[in-house]
């Protein structure tokens, strides 16, 4: 019998090396993946090959005996099951049920409206990678027992050892198990997870049923590439779908039994399930009767929902079909049928479960071709919709290839809600979808409790290069683009619009300013001349963050002077920790907020708590206010704000608290990815919108943003020394803040005769915004703080603009706006002020 890896071998030089039973329980596949080329395809796990129920469920109960023979009773009663999602949920719930005695739950990536989370982590060579925690009973994971980590296969343990450092950090415990089918770590993964158990002092045990290596040869990525774009380019022509007719199931699934282990799934559950099989089964094979041919069944679950249907397979086995089985996915997975080579077929057709994600292709592998009779394909309640039953959706791909299609669905289990005693009636074999989901629709109504509404799914972050010259893994804009939008007026246009009450700053956005060839060169001049200093500031307040905040912290830049700081922090927990911290940027305007839709992203997706936003710097504190009491409304959040320079003390968390030039402060969106600021209009932002921005993709010329990130992170290895001194004495020290730069911009605006402390905008930062974008009216500048103003001196000679020496400014200078501006009105000096 030929091998199943043997093409991919032949043609890329991969070879595996291990255990004798590696060949018969791993193939090799291909993918468009651009950390790992291959996939190793299990026979046995029933994700992408079918195989025999009892196989699948079997490899799974070996591996759960195994774990409970090593922890022995005591102990096997005091642990927790976590599978991972997608590919691994069935084989966690079987490991699970091979240790009998715990409780199961496994992560996912669909979030549920009213479950809090738990956790969370990301899968690194992942296509898709968010994992969320929902347990039901938030105690679930929160005992010192042991914790039995599952995954299909373990390639270089990155998923284990983050999954571990996220939860041993808020539920420290003594002992964790890791269960695989295969090993195929490398001899340095190995080493890594020895000493990460040594550093959070805690044993960690692995079993696996077979354990080898896949060795690659150099350029193999490129390879893989190249071959998969090769053959993906020759598509067979699709042939028009026919109706999808099919039949449904009538299954009588207990009340209050979860479908999966999405929220956590008990032994008392276990048993349930168990006197409920025969009856599913029952239910499945009278809608399999008339099936033609040998009556080769196929049991196909979906995505995640893998143990039900797995279970509903072992049941129909018994009863004695001939079943196989597998579950659709989302990993994208080139097919070559050849018998060397593991996926034969691919079916194709949207996601039919209005993912949180969006919309998007998903796949079944060696359905086609494989000679089935019939299909039972099973799905929950939440993902029985008009993409399943469209033309090109499932129903119907499945009846190009098997004559006989049989639905069944299980009520979706939400926390706080009651499953169905009821069953989904069949339909005819002839049925049309919209009979089928009428029929079905009507009896659900009447007999059963209605399904939880499901929350609203906003988009998924944009990032570059499609929005921002920024590289995709730095940062997500938590936006909507409105780059199409004309949204520039006149500087002096808006600031009669804004100072008459007419028009909100944040409706329209400044002419972006094109710098001269001399203010060009004064950035690059500050720029290294303060590299070092804004390493430090940088080192500063992550580390600040690394040691106050439990978990793993996602930083949220307010976009867009905080989102070049967290970028440059995500970088620094990279270089000196090995951190991927997620980062996001979100919109927040003074006097309406932060973007509120951005946070309910960010509660589907993370833990609040685990939230640290993000900002430049301070100037007097508004937007810190602003944060504070739009915070108020969501909770979890914490609205401390970490910023790179807090010269007017308002928060505790901060690099430094000196007022100094930063250069990012110098431009506009030539230094912060080519976005601008955001803009908030009711006529372009809806109540279900994110804020929108610009990407001022015209300006790539004059991008400086790559080259700022690099300046400053060329020079994290030179400070960290003095940042580990600077973080102690700082963690040591009262860092409450004193609301000084308050006070001072309080005085100045009576002294001025301005009474508007909105026009009074203290620091290098807020003063450089003033002069790019607001019509000034004087500027104050510190006596001997000439090193950091080169730059705002220039800006003030091209417009016009008085700079006044002061003495006792908390502040290196302060930008005074124009106050009660109307055009023609004219300057400290008597003369009109001059336009951009």
């Amino acid at each position: 019998m030929v091998w199943t890896g043997t093409w991919v071998a032949e043609r890329l030089g991969v070879e595996l090396i291990g255990d004798e039973e590696l060949p018969a329980l791993l193939g090799l596949a291909l993918r468009r993946n651009p950390k790992r080329a291959h996939l190793l395809v299990s026979s046995v796990l029933g994700k992408h090959v079918p195989q025999r129920p009892s196989v699948v469920y079997g490899a799974g109960l070996d591996l759960g005996r195994r774990v409970r023979a090593l922890l022995g009773d005591e102990e096997a009663a005091r642990a927790v099951v976590l599978g991972y999602a997608e590919t691994a949920t069935a084989l966690g719930h079987t490991v699970a049920d091979g240790l009998a005695l715990a409780p199961y739950l496994h992560s996912t990536r669909r979030p549920v409206a009213g479950v809090a989370r738990a956790g969370g982590f990301e899968e690194s060579h992942s296509h898709a990678t968010s994992h969320l925690l929902l347990p039901e009973d938030p105690k679930l994971l929160a005992g010192d027992g042991p914790l039995v980590l599952v995954d299909d296969e373990f390639s270089t343990g990155n998923t284990v050892l983050n999954t571990i450092r996220d939860l041993h950090e808020r539920h420290p415990r003594e002992r964790y198990v890791v269960v695989a089918l295969v090993d195929m770590r490398s001899a340095a993964d190995h080493d890594r997870l020895d000493a990460f158990a040594g550093e959070i002092g805690a044993r960690v045990d692995l079993i696996a049923r077979a354990a080898g290596t896949v060795r690659l040869p150099e350029g193999v990525l490129e390879k893989g590439r190249a071959l998969v774009a090769e053959h993906e380019a020759v598509r067979e022509p699709e042939a028009a779908p026919p109706a999808p007719a099919f039949v449904r199931a009538r299954l009588d699934w207990p009340r209050d039994l979860p479908d999966g282990g999405r929220h956590g799934f008990t032994p008392e559950h276990r048993e349930r399930l168990e006197a409920a099989l025969p009856a599913l089964a029952t239910g499945a094979g009278e809608a399999l009767r008339g099936s033609p041919g040998t009556g080769r069944v196929l049991v196909l679950g979906f995505e995640e929902l893998m143990y039900a249907p797995l279970r509903l397979g072992t049941a129909l086995e018994e009863a004695g079909h001939d079943v196989r089985y597998s579950t659709t996915t989302r990993s994208p997975v080139l097919a070559v049928d050849d018998p060397g080579y593991a996926i034969r077929t691919r079916l194709v057709f949207p996601a039919h479960d209005d993912p949180a994600d969006g919309p998007g292709e998903r796949y079944a592998y060696n359905v086609a071709g494989a000679g089935f009779d019939a299909v039972v394909l099973v799905v929950d309640s939440a993902a029985d919709t008009p993409a399943l039953h469209a033309p090109d959706g499932l129903l119907a791909r499945l009846a190009e290839h098997v004559p006989h299609v049989v639905l069944a669905v299980i009520p979706s289990y939400a926390p706080g809600t009651a499953g169905t005693t009821s069953p989904v009636e069949n339909g005819g074999a002839d049925e049309t979808p919209a009979t089928a989901t009428a029929t079905a629709t009507a009896t659900e109504a009447t007999e059963a409790t209605e399904a939880p509404e499901r929350s609203s799914m906003l988009p998924e972050p944009l990032r570059g290069p499609a929005f921002s010259s920024y590289a995709p893994d730095e940062v997500g804009w938590l936006l909507q683009d409105l780059s199409d939008v004309e949204l520039e007026a006149p500087t002096e246009e808006r600031e009669e619009a804004i100072q008459s009450g007419g028009a909100h700053y944040a409706e329209s956005l400044p002419v972006e300013y094109q710098p001269s060839e001399r203010y060009q060169e004064l950035f690059h001049t500050a720029l290294e001349s303060s590299a070092a200093r804004i390493a430090r500031a940088v080192g500063t307040v992550t580390e600040t963050v690394l040691a106050e905040r439990a978990g793993t912290p996602v930083l949220v830049s307010l976009a867009r002077a905080g989102t070049p700081v967290g970028v440059l922090m995500r970088r620094w927990a990279r270089a000196r920790h090995g951190l991927e911290l997620p980062h996001y940027a979100v919109s927040i305007v003074r006097g309406r907020g932060i973007d509120a839709n951005a946070l309910r992203w960010l509660a589907a997706h993370h833990d609040p708590a685990d939230v640290v936003f993000v900002d430049g710097w301070t100037g007097k504190g508004a937007i810190t206010r602003e944060l504070a009491e739009a915070l108020k409304d969501f909770d979890g959040f914490d609205p401390d704000i970490a910023v790179l320079a807090d010269p007017g003390s308002c928060v505790r968390t901060y690099g430094t608290r000196e007022d100094f030039l930063i250069p990012s402060a110098c431009l506009n969106s030539t230094v912060s990815g080519l976005i601008s600021r955001t803009v908030l209009r009711p006529d372009l932002v809806g109540p279900d919108d994110f804020h929108g921005a610009k990407f001022y993709r015209e300006l790539a010329g004059s991008d400086v943003s790559g080259a700022f990130l690099d300046a400053v992170a060329a020079r994290f290895d030179e400070v960290a020394a003095t940042v580990d001194t600077d973080v102690k004495e700082l963690l040591a020290a009262d860092r409450d803040p004193t609301w000084e730069g308050w006070a001072a911009v309080e005085r100045i605006s009576e002294e001025y005769g301005i009474h508007d402390v909105n026009l009074v905008k203290p620091g290098v930062g807020e003063t450089t915004r003033v002069l790019l974008r607001r019509v000034p009216w004087k500027i104050l500048a510190k006596r001997g703080a000439d090193a950091d103003l080169a730059h705002v001196r220039l800006l003030a000679e091209q417009r016009g603009v008085p700079v006044e020496e002061v003495d006792d400014l908390p502040y290196s200078c302060v930008g005074l706006i124009h106050p009660e501006y109307t055009r023609g009105a004219t300057g400290a000096d008597g003369k009109a002020v001059a336009s951009q």
